[in-house]
């Protein structure tokens, strides 16, 4: 048996159910509708257009290829840049957990504007011009991306294992900030190593 109090809240359960679906079309003016997971994809593939083969052991005046993408998923078109860059084993990497870039110069960029939703993907070659070793040293001198030549003078020694001298290839992706009107890094690289052999 329902008593007056029973019968009170039901009838204010009703009155706040009917007061939301009225209002449910006006919130939706006011509160910006959910978009999901906004965010960037970068990738590097190997020759063969796979996340594998990529190069390792490299010599001096042989061309290799990969291939570099970008997704945008950022729910809008997006102005991104690419940085491509080059390191020895010392030099700093992008630090994700504070979000900043490395500090070495980019030797290649690539400017595009990608639609939300597609991907944008190139072939990239690169080659190692000059080299030049003494004893447990080595020094890249100059370097080709996409028959560009760029002095590097890169040295590394043998690592411990007295298995090569290691470099690294690398891409930093950078996205254009509306509200701040300039590039900013989009907190995402990604790169390949590289053991340049004895010839």
């Amino acid at each position: 048996m329902l008593t007056l109090e029973d019968c009170g809240t039901i009838l204010l359960l009703e009155s706040f159910l009917g007061a939301l679906m009225i209002s449910s079309p006006a919130l939706s003016f006011i509160l910006p509708p959910r978009t999901g997971e906004q965010f960037s994809e970068l990738y590097v593939l190997g020759p063969n257009h796979m996340a594998e083969d990529y190069p390792f052991n490299v010599k001096e005046n042989e061309t290799y290829r990969l291939y570099l993408g970008v997704g945008n998923h950022m729910k809008s078109s997006a102005y991104y840049i690419i940085y491509v860059k080059f390191r020895n084993c010392t030099e700093p990497l992008p630090n994700t957990t504070d979000g900043t870039p490395s500090p070495l110069p980019a030797l290649y960029e690539y400017r595009v504007i990608i639609p939300d939703g597609e991907v944008w993907e190139i072939s990239i070659t690169f080659s190692f011009l000059s080299i030049l070793r003494l004893e447990n040293k080595c020094l890249v001198k100059t370097l080709s991306i996409n028959d560009a030549i760029f002095a590097v003078n890169k040295p590394a020694v043998k690592d411990v294992n007295d298995t090569g001298y290691y470099y690294q290839l690398f891409v930093e992706l950078w996205i254009y900030n509306v509200e701040s009107g300039s590039f900013e890094f989009h907190n995402r690289f990604v790169g390949i190593w590289l053991n340049i052999t004895d010839s």
